[in-house]
């Protein structure tokens, strides 16, 4: 076996970060993460940093807008993965620059874990999300970075729970009423937060993963929104009454719709809508799929993931 490449995880108190800083550490790379000062005393990263600390992670002190501790930090590891919010997801072009600098960088994962910005339909405010994505993907490739993109698509939690209702929270899914986006039938894609985790993790030393998107699409967790709610009905011996919500009406949604409400609408529209996760093909030469190149790893089913809730 080849020596494991150590990695570093900035951004890894955050919500996608604490899985994937939990994945290395569990699949025995030696594990980094850039942790601010801040972040130590904070009541809930508190806890989450002591969680590290038990699976052996080592705490770096660093920022993101501290370029001196970014490159001292980048220099003691061999891949880079960052899991930064949506607000600094522009502000990913201060990691390219220590990564150039520090010199020895051999992969950089940069904050994706979401649809495929290079393949997708959105309207705003998501299509200003999706392109500044992309322009970090266009800055790693003329800075002749080795990458790897991660197109996880949905995260289970975040959409599972509710069966992605407007204004739901919280589980359980209706038992009732269900509301529908558009016609029902493009197919999404949901993954459990943990497959996420590993899969992007068995991606960081595999030469067939890099300079390529790696997408997390297992044909078990590919569903249309109509799909999705037979298996919930089946689940739970109940017809639920359907609403569906024409195109129109939910463009107009989007647009009088507040922050961040209109965020999570337009991205919904782009994926049960316009069939962003799935109406492509993927081309070996430029992508490669999780299930397929880890037959080994057992991941939650979308099936699965709805048993909780019954």
């Amino acid at each position: 076996m080849a020596e494991k490449s150590k990695i570093l995880i900035i951004g890894g108190t955050g919500y996608i970060g604490k899985f994937i800083v939990e994945a290395s550490a569990k699949a025995g790379h030696p594990t980094f993460a850039l942790v601010r000062d801040s972040t130590v005393n904070d009541p809930v990263k508190g806890k989450l940093i002591d969680n590290f600390k038990g699976l052996g992670v080592t705490l770096l002190y660093g920022d993101l807008y501290d370029h001196e501790s970014l490159v001292k930090a980048i220099k003691q590891v061999d891949v880079v993965i960052s899991t930064v919010g949506h607000l600094q997801i522009g502000d990913q072009v201060k990691i390219i620059a220590a990564i150039k600098e520090a010199g020895n960088v051999k992969r950089f994962l940069p904050s994706e874990f979401g649809t495929d910005v290079d393949h997708v339909n959105a309207v705003e405010p998501a299509k200003s999300a999706f392109a500044s994505k992309a322009q970090i993907r266009r800055k790693i490739e003329a800075e002749g970075i080795p990458y790897t993109y991660v197109a996880s698509n949905y995260f289970a939690g975040y959409f599972l729970p509710t069966l992605a209702q407007p204004g739901l929270f919280a589980p359980p899914p209706p038992k009732d009423k269900v509301i529908i986006l558009g016609d029902g039938i493009p197919k999404a894609v949901f993954n459990k937060e943990e497959d996420i985790g590993t899969f992007t993790i068995r991606a960081v030393d595999d030469p067939r993963t890099l300079n390529k998107i790696l997408y997390i699409k297992p044909p078990k967790n590919t569903l249309s929104f109509n799909e999705l709610v037979a298996m919930w009905e089946k689940k739970i011996g109940k017809t639920l009454e359907k609403v569906y919500v024409p195109e129109e009406q939910l463009l107009k949604n989007i647009q009088e719709s507040p922050i961040p409400i209109n965020v999570v609408l337009a991205i919904n529209h782009s994926a049960f809508v316009k069939g962003d996760h799935t109406n492509f093909e993927i081309e070996p030469s430029f992508g490669v799929e999780a299930s397929e190149l880890y037959p080994d790893v057992t991941y939650t089913t979308v099936e699965d993931y709805l048993d909780q809730f019954v």
